[in-house]
């Protein structure tokens, strides 16, 4: 497969069997199922390119042209890689400007490797790589729109700062520092060479803030899970879980070099499922 095709008519549950999320979104009744499926779909797809070791034209061209199909798919005249979209986004008004915001914020890391943006470009970089993933979810959950645009907003944010708090030595290794220039400034750092912040000594005040601002973007996804049916929440509430306790072992980890790594084991997945797709 070129960086410009993907396969037609897609396992999309395979494709998506890998993630976190899968969990999550097997408990769906199939049409959400599916519709969520496509959507993780698209989102690895247009992430393996940017996180590719092709030339960064090809893959700049390569995302141009999923928006070039994106916007075949809203004028009625799918490419094969989207045909199956048709019916979720019909059945669930997914919207046009989400798939694209997706794709924008894949490219924030082509042209060159994002490294200490401030923190309104870190705030812009969550909102498309992962609070437009969660406008598209809602839909397919089915929660009214302005909660809806709410838990993207919030829950979006929050699994985005876990992420990159957790992945600070991998990203490193790619050359990439997605933490904010005003927080390594303010721990006294200067460089924004990943490989050498990682060892700063001060490293734990600039990962500490981030820590909180995850967890205030978490309560606030609670309090609209809260008041929304519990049907519509399942799938949010266990990505919630699943990431807020990523975020609490990494806390009580610490972020002094150096850091091993943190993952959420089998037993800890299957006690959230259990707890709240089936109790």
């Amino acid at each position: 497969m070129t960086l410009q095709t993907a396969a037609a008519n897609a396992d999309y549950g395979t494709t998506a069997s890998g993630s976190s999320f899968y969990a999550a979104m097997r408990i769906l009744p199939r049409d959400q199922r599916e519709a969520m499926f496509q959507i993780y779909s698209f989102c690895r797809q247009v992430d393996d390119i940017a996180d590719s070791h092709g030339p960064r034209p090809e893959r700049l061209a390569a995302l141009q042209q999923w928006r070039d199909d994106i916007d075949a798919l809203y004028a009625g005249n799918p490419p094969a890689r989207l045909q199956d979209y048709v019916a979720s986004v019909k059945a669930f008004g997914l919207k046009r400007e989400d798939f694209l915001a997706v794709v924008d914020g894949m490219e924030m890391d082509v042209p060159q490797d994002i490294r200490a943006p401030d923190f309104a470009t870190l705030d812009l970089y969550c909102d498309r790589v992962a609070s437009a993933v969660g406008r598209l979810s809602v839909r397919v959950f089915g929660l009214p729109e302005e909660d809806g645009i709410l838990l993207a907003h919030h829950l979006g944010r929050a699994l985005q700062l876990t992420n990159i708090l957790r992945d600070i030595d991998e990203d490193a290794g790619l050359g990439r520092l997605y933490l904010p220039r005003e927080g390594l400034l303010h721990a006294g750092i200067t460089s924004d060479d990943p490989q050498k912040v990682i060892l700063e000594r001060t490293l734990p005040k600039v990962c500490l803030p981030l820590v909180e601002r995850a967890k205030s973007h978490f309560e606030k996804s609670d309090e609209i899970m809260k008041r929304n049916s519990r049907r519509a929440v399942r799938a949010p509430r266990i990505m919630s879980k699943y990431y807020r306790t990523i975020l609490d072992l990494l806390s009580a980890r610490g972020f002094a070099a150096p850091r091993e790594p943190v993952r959420l084991h089998k037993l800890a997945k299957i006690a959230i499922i259990l707890r709240y797709a089936i109790i």
